[in-house]
């Protein structure tokens, strides 16, 4: 009976926190469908009549297609040259082991310990010397360098838990290198591809600070569109942070859902399988 008990407690807690943090989402949502003196309403306003007039005015006056259209270029763009290359070098340190794997991996792996804050000048700098910036190539290779390290921990995991033996049978039986990693390796390992994936492409389509700096108008994505259009001449104009936010959010927040169990694998670095 005290075990029921303190189990139930303990779910009415997650409840709870979960909630809590759910919150400020929920608050953006009906906003989306609120006047701005409803918004702004205190005590906040609950029951409502909801309007799409928010939703219509921005379409309408602002160029979102084009915003909308250069987050999803770039961000499926980097994130796929990013899982590709990410494979081949996971597969690579997993089977072949060069020497000095594990300072190579950590070096991977502290690209993403450093704040974007603190390489973005010389990024810059290169950039504008390069002739790269505002466009769509430059932005793209600096977003997939940026997801290419994790991408790499997270598959090399997932491969060193296929069995060695995968890969002997298949060279013994006439295959080669490419049939071992297309045909026997990729179909075990692609839930920590689709984890790979997510991660990244929730960083790519959040990242602000590289796109705001170095991209321009003709690479300009939402998260920056979103600050750029933050403030209109009689302030804060919170029916459009609403709204935008609201569109923004829903293609994240579908994705995860329907794949929040590859995320969860993807946390734990891969399985290990049997021998063959």
């Amino acid at each position: 009976m005290a075990k029921s008990v303190r189990q139930s407690l303990y779910y009415v807690l997650l409840w709870l926190i979960s909630i809590a943090f759910f919150l400020p989402v929920l608050w953006i949502f009906l906003a989306a469908f609120k006047t701005k003196e409803q918004i702004l309403a205190i005590p906040p306003k609950w029951i409502f009549t909801p309007t799409f007039e928010n939703i219509s005015n921005m379409f309408s006056g602002m160029n979102f297609e084009k915003y909308a259209v250069n987050s999803v270029i770039i961000s499926l763009s980097a994130v796929v040259i990013a899982i590709i290359v990410s494979f081949f070098a996971s597969y690579s340190f997993s089977r072949y082991k060069p020497k000095g794997t594990d300072f190579l991996m950590f070096l991977l792996l502290s690209m993403r310990m450093v704040p974007g804050a603190a390489v973005v000048v010389p990024i810059y700098l290169m950039y504008t010397a390069l002739g790269w910036k505002d466009t769509y190539y430059g932005i793209i290779l600096l977003y997939a360098m940026f997801s290419i390290p994790f991408s790499v921990w997270i598959l090399k995991g997932f491969i060193d838990g296929v069995s060695l033996r995968y890969d002997e049978t298949a060279l013994v039986n006439g295959g080669s290198r490419m049939h071992v990693m297309f045909r026997v390796i990729l179909p075990q390992v692609k839930p920590g591809l689709v984890a790979a994936f997510i991660f990244n492409i929730i960083f790519v389509w959040n990242e602000f600070l590289f796109n705001f700096i170095i991209g321009g108008k003709k690479v300009t994505t939402i998260p920056v569109a979103l600050a750029t259009g933050l403030y209109k001449t009689h302030g804060v104009d919170w029916t459009f942070i609403a709204s935008l936010s609201l569109v923004y959010m829903l293609p994240l927040i579908l994705m995860i859902y329907f794949f929040q169990r590859y995320l969860l694998v993807g946390m734990t670095f891969g399985t290990v399988r049997g021998e063959v």
